[in-house]
């Protein structure tokens, strides 16, 4: 299981918000800092804006902030709302369509319950 460069890229830019909450950033700023495209910034930030996690100020002066502390703040509603579902397989998200008693299903349901336990239990405020 791999995670796509929104869900790395739109990490390290909410960290770069957490190291200076409650304060603001622009996306110039992060997107030299942290060397991603100032045009996938926007991309990326339109979706978290919509998610609530981030908010914007307009102007000459404006910028982005976190929504909400990084002390309460997780990576895994970050990651999700990036990357969509974070279950390792389909049978683990929606419906089994194989026989949802096939024994494999157990341990995508276990994996899946460990990667959302680890990833919802790490605070940006650790990671800055």
């Amino acid at each position: 299981m791999q995670f796509s460069t929104r869900a790395e890229y739109g990490l390290r830019a909410i960290v770069s918000l957490a190291k200076i909450y409650p304060s603001q950033k622009n996306l110039q700023e992060i997107s030299k800092e942290e060397k991603i495209s100032l045009k996938y910034l926007e991309r990326l930030f339109v979706v978290l804006k919509k998610g609530k996690l981030i908010k914007s100020t307009k102007g000459k002066y404006g910028g982005y902030t976190l929504t909400k502390s990084p002390k309460v703040m997780n990576t895994g509603e970050i990651i999700e709302l990036l990357e969509g579902t974070i279950a390792p397989m389909k049978c683990v998200e929606t419906k089994c369509y194989a026989h949802c008693g096939c024994a494999s299903k157990a341990v995508w349901m276990k994996l899946g319950a460990q990667i959302h336990k680890t990833l919802y239990s790490i605070k940006l405020s650790t990671l800055i």
